[in-house]
């Protein structure tokens, strides 16, 4: 990639995800004896002086009560011993034990790179509890530090999971598939933490054509002169005042064998918005819009999936490229720009871009014959203070889909809240000028935002995820890391994986 040393970017870096079997992943009937540490999942009320010679009543007197998240440090000959809380036996579940895994590998980050989990006789399906351990363990441990001079922390390179009663080959079958979805959210996390400046939509096409090459999905990729051609005015428009051209990115997986279906994804790629001639003022929140790409990185975060999971239905993408900055030639108030499909929006605000360039990758899925179309996207404010950092807003057209989202965002942990698309709030969005404005009014402001890309689906069962909250967390949070939180890929690749089956 050739990179201008105007941004003193380092000259070996690369966005492309640094991936591979960075960690070994298995599951023992007994630990290696040159593990750093082991950590000891414990209940509340559990008995473990067996293992580490001290009863709960000492336990308690030392501070632990093995609620979630608590942890005690014990020392042993050999390897440090880590208890770590899970809860009450009764209320746990496959997200609990998730929670648990990734307190386990932050409890025992400062004593090494290779970690022991063991875990008691759980009444829960090996298969499960090898994924989401897995998965709680590797994605608590994420750290984004290529462009650190040292990483603070020790990578996660070798994790045990033994657990009591459990057959070790079912084990491993839910860790195999925790390494496909992790990758997921990493691919996530990576691109949406990286620099405004080191990954442009340019860029972005580069790293989806790489990934696509490795995991099995192939990647067309549009410049301006292409989508001027297509009459993809949303894009464009949203670029006009960028130095930076755009980039819409397609990706196509097709399964072997019969096809059970065809799913569309759009992903929101802003690479970093400004807001535009709106500019957004100087707050935590501007510092953020690096992210503002998240929704077309979950997107081609669980691209990578597809194939490893087995999915049988072909699954179409589009990724939505380009930053929105303040130029002499941006687009401005008032202006009239015209979608794919030939309907007019006039601009009210251009801080409300992300619809803009989408509308363009809507009508695109359209045109595709798609079955049902989902998208994805750092949208609204709205959603953020309606539903806070830790659940997605979803809306659609088709119960049936929103339906599918919420099923899928229940087995990830990747919760959403179904919202209303109100229809009755359409009416805000009209425009005395063209076929439809970009922006309601003061009130309701995800399902306004809905309304709007509600008008490109052509009435195709649709369902539209708001990640404007979820995208990223301040602190250390289960497993979510601090940063970006790659929310939507899994997701997503649990969607697709099962769609039409």
């Amino acid at each position: 990639m050739t990179r201008s040393p105007i941004k003193l970017i380092p000259a070996d870096f690369s966005p492309v995800p640094a991936l591979g079997d960075a960690c070994d992943v298995a599951a023992v009937e007994e630990f290696a004896p040159d593990l750093d540490a082991v950590a000891l999942l414990v209940a509340v009320g559990a008995d473990v002086s067996g293992a580490v010679g001290l009863g709960v009543d000492a336990l308690a007197a030392a501070g632990f009560d093995a609620k979630p998240g608590s942890s005690l440090v014990i020392a042993r000959d050999g390897h440090p011993v880590v208890l770590v809380g899970m809860g009450e036996a009764g209320e746990l579940d496959a997200d609990k034990l998730r929670d648990a895994a990734a307190a386990a590998a932050r409890a025992t980050a400062k004593k090494g790179g290779r970690i022991g989990i063991e875990v008691p006789e759980l009444g829960m399906d090996a298969g499960t509890a090898g994924q989401v351990l897995t998965e709680g363990a590797l994605l608590a441990r994420y750290r984004y530090s290529v462009l650190k001079a040292e990483a603070k922390e020790v990578p996660l390179a070798q994790l045990q999971l033994k657990v009591a009663g459990a057959d070790t080959v079912d084990l491993a079958t839910g860790i195999a598939t925790a390494l496909v979805t992790v990758r997921a959210t990493a691919v996530a996390r990576d691109l949406a933490n990286t620099p405004p400046g080191h990954l442009t939509a340019t860029d972005l096409a580069e790293v989806a054509a790489e990934l696509g090459a490795e995991f099995g999905f192939e990647v067309e990729s549009y410049d301006k002169a292409a989508l001027i051609e297509m009459g993809c005015g949303g894009i464009l428009g949203v670029n006009a005042g960028s130095a930076e051209e755009p980039r819409l990115i397609v990706l196509t997986y097709t399964p072997l064998g019969d096809v059970t279906g065809h799913l569309g994804l759009v992903g929101k790629g802003i690479m970093y918005d400004s807001g535009g001639i709106s500019l957004k003022p100087s707050d935590p929140m501007h510092l953020l819009m690096k992210m503002d790409m998240g929704g077309a990185a979950a997107v081609l975060g669980a691209f990578t999936a597809l194939r490893d999971l087995g999915t049988t239905a072909a699954v179409s993408g589009w990724l939505t490229c380009t930053d929105n900055m303040p130029s002499g030639s941006a687009y401005k108030l008032g202006d009239v720009l015209t979608c794919r499909n030939g309907k007019t929006v006039e601009i009210k605000n251009t801080d409300a871009e992300g619809r803009i360039a989408m509308m363009d990758g809507l009508a695109l899925a359209v045109e595709a014959g798609v079955d049902a179309i989902v998208d994805i996207a750092t949208l609204t404010g709205a959603a953020l203070m309606a539903l806070g950092k830790s659940r997605a807003a979803v809306l659609g057209n088709d119960q049936a889909m929103v339906e599918r989202v919420e099923q899928a965002a229940a087995a990830t942990d990747e919760p959403v809240w179904q919202l209303p698309l109100e229809r009755k709030y359409r009416k805000q969005l009209d425009s005395d000028i063209a076929d439809i404005s970009n922006l309601g009014g003061p009130h309701a402001g995800a399902t306004t935002a809905a309304l709007f890309l509600d008008e490109f689906v052509a009435g195709t069962p649709w369902a539209h995820i708001d990640i404007a909250g979820t995208m990223s967390t301040d602190a250390d949070d289960a497993w979510r890391s601090a940063g970006a939180t790659g929310f939507g890929a899994r997701l997503l690749a649990r969607l697709a994986s099962q769609f039409g089956s």
